[in-house]
């Protein structure tokens, strides 16, 4: 039964790096979906998730002389989360809502963002990669069957994840200020009329966005090390989940997520790294022609 436990392990990992997708692209559906945003610096985010977990166990190396991660990752993961939300909400207002409508402006405008956040980290922090350390009790393996081990750290992305979702959906579905995102997302024009501040409603959306990048950067720390050019690895397959889901949709974005992740290991372990993004990019496009608008599509009278 070697080949099942070899199948199963495999599964597994694509179901894990389709959570890191999913934290990714949650905040990404939302801004492309309430503001029609290619934000092209979301990359850049997930970088400084990452590196707000480095800051606060270098914070605990330098006051107390040891990194202490029991304590610094478990503070660190709120601390990601509002660090890049206020980044966030400061793009949109200084930079962002200037271009709205302006679809190649604003792609070109946060690339150029992005590459400044990108330099600014290497001046700060120099270019190698950093690793974090994570807490002992993430160090461990669950045994499944025989000899199938599943790494905690990778169990507790997937758990994280599935929390981001349902604090999302809460969100969206349960408190006022989500049903307004869900309003502007639906028909920008009637939820004006019917009194929505939209603008405040964008900058809300893009830092609860950039909030949940830099929440998926402090969980990539479990799984390897980062660098400056770290956000660049996730951005491209981030895009496609949110096309793939369809945009704006938040069930979408799940089924998307899990699915690229799982297609992607696959295609890795029966070929190589490079060929199997050729064989998913394939696997995308004709799936698009099929469905254009993605998974889900927005329903409307």
């Amino acid at each position: 039964m070697e080949w099942l436990d070899v199948a199963v392990l495999q599964l597994f990992n694509g179901i894990s790096v389709g959570s890191l997708l999913l934290l990714a692209a949650l905040g990404l559906a939302i801004t492309f979906g309430v503001m029609g945003v290619i934000n092209m610096a979301h990359g850049q985010f997930i970088m400084i998730g990452g590196y707000v977990a480095y800051t606060v166990e270098q914070t605990f190396l330098a006051l107390t002389g040891a990194v202490h991660p029991e304590i610094a990752f478990p503070l660190a993961l709120p601390l990601s989360f509002v660090v890049c939300a206020l980044l966030g909400m400061a793009l949109e207002w200084g930079l962002v809502r200037h271009l709205y409508q302006r679809t190649l402006d604003t792609l070109l405008a946060t690339f150029g963002v992005g590459l400044v956040l990108q330099q600014g980290v290497r001046d700060i922090f120099g270019a190698p990669n950093v690793n974090v350390s994570a807490p002992s009790w993430l160090d461990g393996r669950v045994v499944v069957g025989g000899g199938l081990a599943l790494p905690d750290a990778r169990l507790f992305i997937l758990g994280l994840a599935l929390l981001a979702l349902g604090a999302v959906s809460l969100y969206l579905y349960r408190l006022p200020r989500g049903r307004r995102i869900r309003a502007v997302i639906q028909n920008r024009e009637m939820a004006a009329c019917l009194g929505v501040a939209t603008g405040a409603v964008d900058r809300e959306a893009f830092a609860l966005g950039t909030g949940l990048a830099g929440l998926a950067g402090c969980a990539l720390c479990l799984v390897g090390p980062i660098g400056p050019f770290v956000g660049n690895d996730y951005i491209v397959d981030t895009f496609l989940v949110v096309i793939t889901g369809g945009v704006g949709q938040l069930i979408g974005t799940v089924v998307a997520s899990a699915l690229i992740g799982t297609l992607d290991a696959v295609f890795t372990f029966l070929t190589t790294a490079s060929l199997g993004k050729v064989f998913l990019f394939l696997a995308i496009i004709l799936f698009l022609q099929w469905r254009p608008r993605g998974l889900v599509t927005l329903r409307a009278r």
